[in-house]
């Protein structure tokens, strides 16, 4: 205890009481830190890395496994009977559950199955289960009225422009006379390819029973400068 001039007392400690002190307060914040590992033990975080790496691939897997088989597919178009909207060697996306939900509509671009060919064909919807076709040159009738393709327009004019009709054969024979007009039957598609004059198609081998299709041409994505939605 010291006492200073004005006769007050401090009770302020040592020299060995400060260095008492500073040694506990030092333990105290030693005794605070976290503790690591001990020395030699394995470290578990690289393996719950590579376990949820396993995870995220398997469940990628499982989506493209549904993508692929169920709900999407690629296609590559084969032959010239689609052009001028789909062209040959074209890679397309069917959408295969489309169908599930509804029935097809006119217009629609679909992918079936043609089991006398042992192959899947492309083509457009042009009448559904209850219309009467009718295909008279370049016009098309359903139920007795004409329809306008639009997706045709640019080709339809061309042609006209060179005094020649789209629906048409060099030998002077359109391609629909094998087949009668008549009413779409239930279940079943009307189908034309747009390149009327070289397609085989339902004038030929007839309606296309739904059972039959894969699904709708939804998006051509190769070639990339052919990269497009496809409109219905």
């Amino acid at each position: 205890m010291e006492h200073n001039k004005d006769g007050y007392t401090n009770d302020s400690p040592g020299s060995e009481e400060r260095d008492d002190a500073a040694g506990s307060s030092t333990r105290d914040i030693a005794e605070r830190e976290p503790e690591g590992p001990p020395p030699g033990k394995p470290v578990k975080k690289q393996g719950n890395e590579l376990l949820e790496w396993i995870k995220a691939l398997a469940i990628a897997g499982i989506l493209v496994f549904v993508i692929r088989w169920l709900l999407l597919s690629p296609f590559i178009v084969d032959g010239p009977s689609m052009q001028p909207n789909f062209w040959n060697r074209e890679r397309i996306i069917v959408n295969k559950i489309i169908y599930d939900i509804r029935a097809p509509k006119r217009g629609e671009v679909i992918v079936f199955h043609v089991p006398e060919e042992k192959r899947d064909f492309i083509k457009r919807v042009i009448g559904v289960p209850g219309d009467t076709v009718k295909v008279d040159g370049d016009t098309v009738y359903i139920n007795g009225k004409p329809i306008e393709e639009k997706y045709l327009k640019s080709a339809y004019e061309e042609a006209h422009a060179n005094g020649e009709k789209y629906n048409y054969r060099s030998d002077g024979s359109f391609p629909n006379t094998k087949f009668p007009d008549g009413v779409v039957p239930e279940g079943t598609v009307f189908v034309m390819g747009d390149n009327r004059s070289n397609s085989e198609d339902s004038r030929m081998i007839g309606y296309i029973p739904q059972s039959r299709i894969v699904g709708r041409a939804d998006l051509i994505f190769w070639p990339l400068s052919d990269f497009s939605f496809v409109k219905h």
